[in-house]
Parts: C-alpha cells; structure tokens; sequence
C-alpha cells in the first residue's frame, strides 16, 4: 500500500551508508541491498523534500553545469517507480506522488509556467511517462477534489502536445521547443517525436481508443520517413535531430541510447496491442540491431552498454548521463510486452548490471556510481544521472511477466479522461517571460553537445563510414 506520509530517505540506506555496492543478480536480496544503496545515494541529491523547498525539481536553476533540468527530475520519479516494483522498497513512494502532485500546471498537465522558458516536448514526455508508469503499476489516483487521475494527467499531456503537430514544414513532425522564442525551435528532433509515439500507444494499449494508436502510427512512420531513422549496411541509425527551417533535408549524425530506448518501447508496446503485428516486430528487431551495434560493442563482450559518443572521453553532461536509465528500463519492459526478444535482451541487461556496480566504487562513501560501466575503475563522474542509470539497469534484471504493465483491461483502475485538459485556458504568450533566450539557458532531454562537438563529430564520421 502507498502510504501517506512524507519520508526522507529511507532506514535501510541510513543504517548502510558506505561500502560498494555488492551484487549478485542471481539474490534477489542482493540486488533489493545494492538497488537499495543506490536510489539512497540518488535522492541525496533531492531537497524538495524539506522545508521551503521546492517539491518535484532537482538542483537548478541551470546557469552553470552543477544543474539538472526540470525533465530529468520527471525521469526519476518514473524509475522510483519502477524501483518500488522491481523491489518492493515502498520508502521513496510519499516523494514520487508529491512531486507529480506538485508540478502539474494550471492546464492540469504537465506544462508549469516557471518552466516555459526550457519546455520542450520531450520534456513534458517525461513527466507524461511517470504519470503513464504510475497509472501502469496500479499506484492509486489521488483521491483529492479536482485532482486528475493518473492516466488524466498524461492524457492531459497528449492533448496539449496534439495541437503543435506540424505538417507545414517537413510533412509534419514535432518541433523540440513549444515556444517560439526558446532556442532550439527550428528543430524536430527524435526524442521529442519518439516520446510523444510513446506516449500515444501507452494510452492506446491502456485505454483501448483507436485514436491514440492512429496518431502513434502516424508519427512513428513520420519519422521513419525522414532522415531520422536511416538504414545503412543492414543497420538502423536512429540520428537525434533535423532542422525544420531547411525543411528537414539535413540531419545531426549523432546517436544516443535513450532514442533507441524510446522507440523500442513504443514499438514494443504496439506489437502488444496489435497482438503480434509483423510491422512492428521488423521495427523492433531493427531498433534492437542498432542499439546492440552501437551501445553494446565487441570490445565489451557485446552485452556491456555504454553511452558511447561522450562516455569514453569523460565529457558527457547530466542530460547524457541519465540516458543508459532509460534505454535499461525500455528495454527490460520490450522483454515483457514482445517476449520473443527476452533471451536477447536480458543477457545484455544483466552484464550490464554486473559491471554497473563495479563502477559504483567511488565518492566520499565509496560507492557512488561512475558512467564507465566497462571499467572497474571509478571513472570519476558522479550525479543524479549516474545512479539513475545504475538503479535502472540492475533494478531490471529483476523484472518478471507480473509486472506487465496493466490497462483497464487487465486491472489497471485510473480514470479515464479523454478530454483532460481542454477545459483550462491555454493562452501562450502568458506562459513564458519574452527574455531573448541564449543556448546557454536551453533545457531538455535532446542534447546539441556543443562543447564536444570535436569529438562528436569524428565519431559521426565513423559511423557513417
């Protein structure tokens, strides 16, 4: 049961507070200790639960690098979720609701007007997943008066993000950026239109309403159209982003894990509820060809994932950092909903696994966790992004088929509103501050990695090569 109560940290972790992690994915004990250890190290960085603090955000505001934006603290209340599944650990359930709770907008959806001046379309996806994984779990709705339920919540999400559906340039697609002020409008970028093909098939399997599915198969062949998702050698390159303003006829060769995470789980979730539909398994299998080409290379045994455009180098930001998290957790529930591709997936997740704790070693405590997951070295990183990573990887070894994700037909419980959201005013140029707005303000889950361009771009070469 969820209880009520607002909890700190939980006892287990203030009573184990140094030591490294020690693993064995084969106990579940041992993985419920280590996952433990981990999502207490985590929340070390959370102050939203104390007084005259903020509930839901991580440190910020961005102005230097010490910052995590608003999409991320989403993400993480989304694998706390998973956590309390994988484990049964219900100690950080009272901060999860408070924070859903605390920042939905007067749109009763995830669209905060202190946030406008970093909202991307990605980044309210995130906030809609975690909304979606709770309702999923079977947490119960909020019983609060003129509170929205679960499922409302990222309903209300998808309603909003509907009407920026754009087919005046590039045939359609999602710009990255709500508003037109904000720096990076001008693109249309993958993790922006994955997330909302995410999210539209989540409420179609929930919900049963056609609808939602036809808009999914509608952006997800948008992007499938465009220089997005190329096929080269027989292997899927899904690239990060493309610029509207040249009609998207050029594309940023850059690849990250959580674009393929994003997709494979939206792909995964309508193999599911077409009961088996060919289409979408050649699309699953062709995302999982990528990714294992790309972020599971020979060099580390083909099973040990890394974040390989910055990770080797040292120089990925906090954004990059929490990636591997969600392509981890993506893939544990494909495992689930497409069951053909357990034996292929779950080898990777577990070596992953395996070596992500032998990379939380380091810190103060000795065991906060690294990105280089191939090294038994501390790397040196440490952050929100690290531990959320380690924390989804280990946690999915434990997934099983009785956490299949529920709908209304299978027990799920949260209320339907199809049309949540459409009753609140939505007047945009009250939502946002006309400051100009610099890159060095811009929030959200894409990535332009401008600092590491170099490196980026030589490695941009190899692969096309």
């Amino acid at each position: 049961m969820w209880c009520s109560l607002q909890a700190l940290l939980p006892l287990a972790g203030i009573l184990s507070i140094t030591g490294a992690i020690d693993l064995d994915i084969t106990s579940k004990d041992s993985v419920k200790s280590a996952t433990s250890s981990i999502a207490y190290d985590m929340m070390t960085y959370y102050s939203g639960n104390q007084t005259g603090q903020v509930p839901g955000i991580l440190p910020g505001p961005c102005s230097s690098a010490e910052c995590y934006y608003w999409w991320e603290a989403g993400a993480m209340w989304g694998a706390l979720i998973n956590y309390w599944q994988y484990t049964g650990d219900e100690s950080y359930q009272p901060s999860v609701i408070e924070a859903l709770k605390f920042q939905i907008g007067p749109e009763k959806n995830y669209n905060p007007p202190n946030q406008s001046k970093n909202m991307g379309i990605d980044d309210q996806d995130f906030w809609g997943f975690a909304a979606m994984e709770a309702a999923e779990a079977g947490i119960p709705d909020v019983q609060e008066d003129d509170f929205p339920s679960w499922l409302a919540l990222a309903q209300a999400v998808w309603n909003f993000q509907v009407q920026y559906w754009e087919p005046a340039s590039c045939g359609g697609g999602f710009r990255w950026q709500i508003y037109p002020v904000n720096a990076g409008y001008n693109l249309k970028n993958t993790v922006s239109n994955g997330g909302f093909f995410q999210l539209s098939v989540r409420l179609a399997r929930y919900t049963g309403n056609q609808t939602y599915a036809d808009w999914a198969g509608k952006v997800y062949n948008w992007m499938e159209n465009t220089l997005l998702f190329q096929m080269q050698d027989g292997h899927l390159y899904i690239w990060d982003n493309t610029d509207a303003d040249g009609n998207c006829t050029q594309v940023e060769h850059y690849v990250w894990t959580y674009n393929y995470g994003i997709n494979l789980m939206g792909c995964a979730m309508m193999y599911n509820f077409t009961n088996g539909d060919q289409v979408w398994k050649t699309r699953i299998d062709n995302i999982l060809d990528g990714a294992a080409l790309l972020f599971f290379p020979s060099d580390y045994g083909n099973n040990i994932m890394t974040e390989m455009l910055c990770e080797s180098q040292g120089n990925c930001n906090n954004d990059q950092s929490s990636f591997k998290a969600y392509l981890s957790r993506w893939m544990a529930v494909t495992s689930l909903l497409a069951p053909y591709t357990h034996d292929l997936i779950m080898p990777k997740l577990q070596a992953s696994a395996q070596a992500a704790a032998k990379q939380c070693v380091g810190g103060s405590n000795g065991r906060q966790c690294g990105r280089q997951w191939y090294s038994t070295t501390w790397d040196g990183s440490k952050g929100v992004g690290q531990q959320m990573s380690a924390l989804a990887v280990i946690g999915a070894t434990q997934i099983t088929q009785d956490m299949v994700p529920l709908s209304a037909k299978t027990g799920g419980n949260s209320t339907s509103n199809p049309n949540a959201g459409n009753d609140a005013p939505h007047n945009p140029e009250e939502e946002f501050e006309k400051d100009p707005i610099t890159t060095a303000d811009k929030a959200g889950a894409a990535i332009l990695t401008l600092i590491v361009i170099g490196t980026i771009t030589g490695l941009s070469i190899w692969i096309i090569l």
